[in-house]
C-alpha cells in the first residue's frame, strides 16, 4: 500500500479528533489523510485540557474517533483516556493511541484503559498513511469492539 491507488475509498465522512502536541506531527498527520480516498471533518488539540473541555462542552454526538498522543503537556494523553472512560457521555468514543511510546509498561496500561488500539508513530511516510488508513476503515466499518492484546497494536503487516 505505498500510493493512492491501493487504498479502496472509505464511503462514509468521518468526524475525527487528533490530540497532539506536536505541530509537525499533527500536519503529517493531516497530510496523510489528505492523500487517501476518505472524508473527514477534522479537530486538533494540542494538550489533554483543550481536548476535555471540547469533549464535555459537546453537545452533539460524538466523533467517530478520538487519535491521541500520550505525551503532551498540562494533561497528558492518559489523564484524558482516564477521563473519557470513566465519563459516562465520552466513555463510547472509540479512542486510538498514536505516540512515539514504545514502553511496554504503557501500552498494557492503555490497553487495560480501554483505548482501542495502538499505532506507533512511524518514520515513514508511507507506513504513516497506511496505519492511518487501516484505523479509518475499521471506524467506517464500525469495528470498534474492543480487540485483544495480540490486536492492539495496528501494524502494516
Amino acid at each position: 500500500m505505498k500510493n493512492n491507488k491501493e487504498f479502496s475509498p472509505i464511503l462514509s465522512k468521518l468526524n475525527i479528533i487528533l490530540a497532539e502536541d506536536d505541530f509537525a506531527d499533527r500536519l503529517l498527520f493531516e497530510e496523510a489523510i489528505e492523500e487517501l480516498p476518505v472524508s473527514v471533518q477534522i479537530n486538533t488539540f494540542s494538550n489533554g485540557d483543550e481536548l476535555m473541555e471540547w469533549l464535555i462542552r459537546k453537545k452533539t454526538k460524538l466523533p467517530d474517533v478520538l487519535f491521541l498522543d500520550l505525551n503532551m503537556p498540562r494533561k497528558n494523553g492518559f489523564a484524558a483516556l482516564g477521563e473519557i472512560k470513566r465519563n459516562t457521555k465520552l466513555q463510547d468514543l472509540p479512542v486510538i493511541i498514536f505516540s512515539t511510546a514504545t514502553n511496554n509498561e504503557m501500552i498494557k496500561q492503555v490497553f487495560k484503559d480501554a483505548a482501542h488500539y495502538y499505532i506507533r508513530k512511524p518514520a515513514d511516510f508511507g507506513e504513516l498513511k497506511e496505519l492511518i488508513y487501516k484505523s479509518l476503515k475499521l471506524i467506517a466499518d464500525n469495528d470498534m469492539s474492543l480487540p485483544g492484546k495480540e490486536s492492539f497494536m495496528l501494524t502494516t503487516e
